[in-house]
């Protein structure tokens, strides 16, 4: 018992120091699928777009659109950036800021999904986004 508890202990802490799920591995990986997904809106298959919307995102897209993801987002008109500014992640939640945009996150557990997109900020209100979840 105390062998097993030694090696968990150890493992927690070659974890810890090799930076496993901490805060910059997880904004690197946010910053990553914030790029895959403005990268996607640059090509002319919008499936992978579509493939990286948070399953509300995706459905409040297509209802307000009332059209498929594929012909909706192209006409959403996101911002398309040439780089990350700044990535903020809280828990299971992250705001990446790009040059010319801001674009809100969730970690699912096939990775980080775009929950909003297109967003803007407002003083002393919410940020209004043209990509948004319900």
């Amino acid at each position: 018992m105390r062998a097993t508890r030694l090696g968990v202990a150890v493992a927690l802490l070659g974890c810890a120091i090799a930076g496993c799920g901490g805060v910059d591995a997880r904004e690197d990986a946010a910053a990553r699928a914030a790029a895959r997904f403005e990268a996607s809106l640059r090509a002319p298959d919008a499936a992978r777009g579509c493939a990286a919307l948070a399953p509300g995102t995706l459905d409040e897209l297509e209802q307000s659109a009332e059209q498929p993801c594929a012909k909706a987002l192209p006409e959403a008109q996101v911002p398309l950036s040439t780089g990350v500014r700044h990535v903020d992640v809280y828990g299971r939640q992250a705001r990446v800021v790009t040059d010319r945009d801001t674009l809100f996150l969730s970690s699912f557990p096939d990775g980080w999904k775009i929950t909003a997109a297109g967003c803007t900020p407002r003083p002393e209100k919410p940020y209004q986004c043209q990509i948004k979840g319900s």
